[in-house]
């Protein structure tokens, strides 16, 4: 399955600046979902995060994994359509990288387990097949 910006926001309340997610371009029904942002100069968080040295804010590349986990459940079907995702927890964050314009961030996240409502995902995020941020994610669904 592939979905492109127009088809996540059928799905996700995000818009522009807050939608971190350009497209997803795998899903394993049950078990991962692949997500890929593309990093432009254009992004409005580059005017203020190291103006002559732009580096993507560390808290927004975990904001764009959960975007991409919340998307899991909900085109999974094993959510559904008449939800909305509250990202509830972050765990083992580590940022091993910049992430600066230009590098195409690649998001691989695994259901890890569901228990109680509450998601928990294994996210990484790499540029160019180089790890460059990891966390473990929690997130839980509510009408919307």
């Amino acid at each position: 399955m592939v979905l492109n910006t127009v088809e996540i926001m059928k799905h996700l309340p995000h818009r522009y600046p807050f939608l971190l997610v350009d497209k997803i371009i795998e899903v394993e029904a049950g078990k991962r979902i692949v997500g890929v942002k593309n990093v432009t100069i254009n992004e409005p968080f580059f005017q203020g995060h190291f103006p002559g040295h732009p580096i993507m804010p560390g808290v927004l590349i975990i904001e764009a994994m959960a975007q991409v986990g919340g998307l899991f459940a909900l085109i999974s079907g094993e959510v559904g359509e008449d939800k909305v995702t509250y990202f509830v927890g972050i765990d083992n964050a580590k940022f091993r990288k910049p992430v600066v314009p230009g590098d195409t961030l690649r998001f691989e996240l695994e259901k890890v387990s569901c228990r109680r409502g509450i998601y928990c995902f294994a996210g990484k995020a790499y540029v160019e097949g180089v790890l460059v941020a990891e966390a473990e994610l929690k997130a839980t669904f509510a009408d919307r």
